[in-house]
């Protein structure tokens, strides 16, 4: 039976294949440290008990039925306080876009400005991006980093590839690596965009930023948080955020997450998600308007989290230090933000116990799920080439035990590559 040229064109991800491998290996009774997905165990991170209670409470007011396109009200003028008082941006509630998580609004943002053979740059690594320009017709630009600059795009990267461009996807805190922008590389890329639409005719379709901030609430340390308007407020009308509460919450499985930008863009937007029918659930929506004027408890749930998060990360960030103390090839980037840790482990054209090569970084992860019992992500997952010996470490889905626990089995796995 034929299927559509889109279909049999999809591209499968390298995180399910992974997943795959570790599913095998706790169906025969393994205990893998799976560092791999980018979500909580909700027994280690559970989400606020005030979220909680306050999406129960909304099934007992029988909240059941469909919402509005663009979100319920109040939760949408609760997002615009929210943004006043955390991010000091000015966002009206019509500029405000509520669906079920940020999957299904980037696509609609893509689906919004993109045409097919649209021009759209992106920096890799990065989550998704390929796909949502395969998904969209785009012909994606990507632009590669390098651990130099924390895997952060920088201007001079950029400039090569802006011309004639409809959309700059950024992200920061970044998925993958957990690294964040520095106020003057966003600054210099704010001012290409500028530059960029200043020469464009009216005629011509101006250059977009999608800007997702999804952990924006996921800082460690003196590490700051910047965006595209609050640095050049000019660009108002040409940047689309994406932002919600999976990630900062650790509520990946409630589904609200929001858009929030231009009212043009966002009322076609809506449009096209209203055709999707892509709503977060009404009563998931009501508790989320509700919990995020509970400014106390808010504060208190992620300074804690933020706390078992960094435990978390440092200490795995230590261990692969003292590996490399120790005249192990591996590396790390001190962690900055979101659940991620960004991890070297420089192993291929070394050879298994078994005698098998491991080729690229792909071979060197399934060596290390199944004589390690370790499950990383390589970077070749979001964009980057096969060659690059660079993995994403998540820690929400681990106990500090379990990556403590960890460590030595690493150590002894690499101790046994010749």
């Amino acid at each position: 039976m034929s299927v559509s040229v889109l279909a049999q064109t999809l591209k499968g991800s390298e995180i399910i294949k992974i997943g795959g491998e570790i599913n095998e290996l706790k169906r025969k009774g393994e205990k893998i440290a799976n560092l791999t997905i980018g979500d909580f165990d909700p027994s280690i991170y559970p989400i606020p008990m005030g979220l909680k209670h306050g999406i129960i409470d909304a099934y007992h007011a029988n909240h059941t039925n469909y919402p509005p396109a663009d979100g319920v009200t109040v939760l949408r003028e609760n997002i615009s306080t929210f943004l006043k008082e955390r991010f000091h941006l000015d966002y009206q509630i019509n500029e405000v876009l509520v669906a079920g998580g940020s999957r299904p609004l980037i696509y609609a943002t893509y689906l919004a400005l993109v045409d097919p053979g649209d021009k759209v740059v992106y920096p890799t690594p990065s989550w998704n991006n390929n796909h949502y320009c395969h998904l969209s017709g785009a012909n994606g630009i990507p632009v590669p980093t390098s651990a130099d600059n924390n895997f952060m795009p920088r201007a001079e990267d950029i400039r090569p590839h802006l011309k004639g461009a409809t959309m700059l996807a950024l992200c920061s805190p970044l998925n993958p690596t957990g690294t964040m922008f520095a106020k003057k590389d966003l600054e210099e890329i704010c001012d290409l965009v500028i530059e960029e639409n200043s020469s464009r005719s009216e005629d011509e379709k101006p250059l977009y930023i999608l800007y997702d901030q999804i952990y924006s609430l996921l800082t460690f340390s003196d590490k700051k948080h910047y965006d595209p308007v609050t640095l050049r407020p000019e660009l108002r009308e040409y940047v689309i955020y994406i932002d919600g509460i999976s990630k900062c919450f650790a509520a990946t499985g409630v589904r609200v997450g929001w858009a929030f930008g231009p009212q043009n863009i966002i009322g076609k937007m809506r449009s096209i998600l209203g055709h999707v029918g892509a709503w977060a659930p009404k009563a998931e929506q009501i508790a989320t308007a509700k919990f995020l004027t509970q400014t106390a408890d808010l504060n208190t749930y992620l300074k804690n989290f933020k706390n078992q998060l960094q435990l978390s990360l440092d200490t795995l960030y230590q261990g692969v230090k003292q590996l490399k103390s120790e005249g192990f090839e591996v590396d790390s980037i001190d962690p900055m933000g979101a659940i991620y840790l960004t991890v070297k482990i420089d192993y291929t054209g070394k050879t298994t116990p078994d005698g098998d090569l491991l080729q690229s970084s792909a071979d060197v992860n399934f060596y290390l799920i199944k004589e390690a019992k370790i499950a990383f992500v390589p970077f070749s997952a979001f964009g980057s080439d096969s060659s690059m010996n660079w993995f994403r470490a998540s820690v929400g889905g681990c106990s500090l035990a379990d990556i403590q626990g960890m460590l030595p089995r690493l150590k002894a796995a690499l101790e046994k590559l010749k």
